[in-house]
């Protein structure tokens, strides 16, 4: 008798390992979203056909899980109420069934089930495969759809999935799309050359070949033309256009400059003067403040780079940027012969 009790008790503690390993498992589906996976399966590849074949069986293997865990319950609890009696039986029986979901959740067990069963899954896909029509009886619930799992409700979100995407994405295409979330939302004065660093000429200087030589080796191809200061701005001077300039000596930045100035306030997005320079087709716009007094330039190429989150080179500069250009010549502003900084 006492043998008989101590087999029930093992063999009741079996069935319920088994129910636990099997609740713990999980038929996960695909990470990839139902387009890739049509995507991917239109070129026909074994690997593509594989995974559609997977997506496609996988909720009858969630079918199959769930009639072995009730299976297996079952039987844990006619084990019990035949190892207990009826009524010590039923009280332990609906502790355990009350409690093996907790039980599978437990971090350790759940790992061991669900490397089990990415090592029986080839065999479950087949057994659901063959009985297929066995089945459809039993669908009442659907898989969840990965889809869903694709929805983004923020930016920081989406990021998150970016930094985690492996070598899904590149380095630069990472950048792009990093840069991209958070490009509406910069200012113009995020990215402009400051007023300290910007180099321009007045409109009364004469364009000899001196001063040709000194515009040259400032790297720019425009350079901003000036009335009695910076915050004065009358013009933009190509140097490009100099080059097609017959006597060179009796011209003026005056004469030789585009008289059309274009201004945006420091306060503007880059969405916003991107969308401006396009609009305009310049290439270059003086940034103000509210009072209209000049605090900066930004170039078409600032905004760009900004957008890609990489450098691009403009085959007019020598340099690699107006930044690049600034911090080779750093300015001479209130730095008279005799002065003391306090």
């Amino acid at each position: 008798m006492n043998n008989m009790f101590t087999f029930m008790v093992i063999l009741s503690s079996l069935i319920f390992v088994l129910l636990v390993m099997f609740a713990s498992m999980r038929p996960l589906p695909s990470v990839m979203s139902s387009f890739e996976l049509q995507r991917r399966a239109k070129r026909a590849t074994r690997e593509a056909k594989a995974a559609m074949r997977r997506e496609k069986l996988l909720p009858d293997v969630l079918v199959l899980q769930r009639v072995v865990t009730t299976l297996l319950l079952v039987t844990v609890v006619l084990l019990l109420v035949i190892t207990f009696g009826w009524l010590i039986g039923i009280i332990v029986a609906v502790i355990v069934a009350l409690e093996y979901g907790v039980v599978a959740k437990f971090g350790p067990l759940h790992r061991s089930s669900q490397k089990l069963y990415e090592k029986i899954e080839p065999a479950l896909l087949r057994f659901v495969e063959k009985f297929s029509s066995a089945f459809v009886f039993l669908r009442s619930l659907p898989m969840h759809d990965v889809d869903t799992y694709h929805r983004f409700d923020s930016r920081e979100e989406l990021q998150q999935l970016i930094d985690n995407s492996g070598e899904v994405l590149t380095d630069d295409e990472r950048k792009l799309i990093v840069h991209s979330l958070s490009f509406r939302d910069q200012r113009v004065d995020t990215v402009m050359t400051p007023v300290s660093q910007i180099k321009s000429i007045k409109k009364a200087e004469f364009l000899g070949p001196l001063v040709l030589s000194e515009l040259h080796d400032t790297g720019h191809s425009r350079l901003p033309v000036i009335g009695s200061d910076i915050h004065h701005v009358v013009g933009m001077l190509h140097l490009t256009d100099l080059l097609s300039l017959d006597i060179k000596r009796s011209t003026t930045a005056e004469k030789a400059m585009e008289a059309k100035v274009f201004y945006i306030r420091e306060d503007q997005t880059l969405e916003h003067a991107l969308a401006a320079f396009l609009d305009t087709h310049h290439h270059l716009f003086i940034v103000i403040n509210e009072l209209r007094e000049t605090v900066g330039l930004v170039t078409l190429e600032d905004v760009v780079e900004a957008l890609l989150g990489r450098k691009i080179f403009d085959e007019d500069d020598n340099h690699e940027s107006l930044h690049a250009i600034a911090a080779a010549t750093p300015p001479d502003n209130n730095q008279p012969k005799v002065h003391t900084d306090v």
